[in-house]
């Protein structure tokens, strides 16, 4: 899998993806909503050679997240379990937070307060 992609939306979110130790770190920051999902979406194709993918969304630069973002998350995370891997999601903001709690997504894709904790586990 690429390292060390970048993908920017003209609404001003930025996603960049990196591997450590065969795990695929996807960390964005702005607001992930109807308009600027794209680049986040990008990010979080795993090409179909790769097997069992793991992957971590750091979260710690999210400011907003409306239903486009948990639907992506949602997405992502039945198509890592479809092939045998995992999602994990970490440091998210408070907002996002309150978003996630709101409609369950915590009780379906592990949430961890940091990037650390989320790649240890």
């Amino acid at each position: 899998m690429a390292d060390n992609h970048e993908w920017a939306d003209a609404n001003g979110l930025t996603v960049s993806r990196r591997s450590r130790d065969g795990v695929l770190i996807v960390a964005a920051r702005g607001e992930i909503d109807l308009n600027s999902c794209a680049p986040l979406a990008q990010a979080l194709v795993v090409p179909r050679e790769v097997t069992a993918p793991r992957t971590v969304i750091d979260l710690s630069g999210v400011t907003f997240m409306d239903s486009t973002g948990i639907n992506l998350l949602i997405g992502a995370d039945r198509a890592a379990r479809g092939a045998r891997g995992w999602l994990r999601l970490a440091a998210p903001t408070e907002a996002v937070l309150r978003t996630m709690q709101l409609v369950g997504l915590d009780m379906i894709i592990p949430s961890y307060p940091t990037l650390s904790e989320a790649l240890e586990a």
